[in-house]
């Protein structure tokens, strides 16, 4: 039956007003990838129903500045490949190809490059705190919905966040977040998950050489199908 999913003994039937296949675009720097990235996505593709979650692994963050301890991009991809087997959750680092810099531009590069997707940009609670130092964020929420992962520590200050005294009134039920193809624009959603601990930082200073096992590996992009 097109249109729905059948998952825990029942049927989720998508909106009839998309045909597009339903994408979920998380970015980061997976450095390393790890469990908590998996279960958060895998979470998120359930709540949102969608047909497959991006992995924009990213060749650099503009709103950082060049870590000494950031593996090299085919490490991070590998590992982000590796994280996510026997998933709906694909890896790429499709920006370098695109060659964009800030998210508002490899959103509008990604929707023109795959017009038979329909988008949704994933965030985590840290950033919807700082998404007002964004480049044109506005213009991302503009461009397509926004559905942000509650994370321990940074709830409060995400809610209380610049961003969020614009975004307050576009606000969608999380109950209602696998209609999301159906809004307009532009809609933000806020899920809640329970916590995880996990993080790349504590990863890297427990095993600082961990990009080292990838250092022969060949990889090739979920995505692009290019060999990094």
């Amino acid at each position: 039956m097109a249109g729905a999913r059948q998952r825990a003994g029942k049927t989720l039937t998508r909106p009839r007003k998309t045909i597009r296949k339903t994408t979920g675009l998380l970015g980061g720097s997976f450095n390393p990838a790890h469990g908590g990235h998996r279960d958060i996505s895998l979470f998120a593709c359930d709540a949102l129903d969608l047909d497959e979650l991006w992995w924009l692994v990213s060749p650099g963050n503009p709103l950082k500045d060049k870590a000494r301890d950031m593996a090299p991009l085919k490490a991070r991809l590998a590992s982000a490949q590796k994280m996510s087997r026997r998933s709906r959750i694909k890896a790429t680092a499709i920006e370098r190809e695109l060659g964009t810099r800030y998210t508002i531009n490899t959103l509008r590069a990604l929707k023109k490059r795959h017009p038979g997707r329909q988008f949704i940009w994933i965030m985590g609670a840290d950033n919807l705190a700082i998404f007002h130092k964004w480049r044109a964020w506005r213009d991302i929420a503009r461009e397509m919905p926004i559905a942000v992962i509650a994370r321990p520590g940074y709830n409060e200050s995400a809610v209380l966040a610049p961003a969020m005294a614009w975004l307050r009134p576009y606000m969608r039920r999380a109950r209602n977040a696998s209609q999301w193809p159906c809004w307009p624009l532009p809609a933000i959603t806020i899920l809640r998950f329970r916590a995880d601990p996990r993080s790349a930082t504590a990863i890297r200073r427990a095993n600082p050489t961990w990009h080292e096992q990838y250092a022969n590996t060949h990889v090739r992009d979920d995505i692009t199908r290019t060999r990094l």
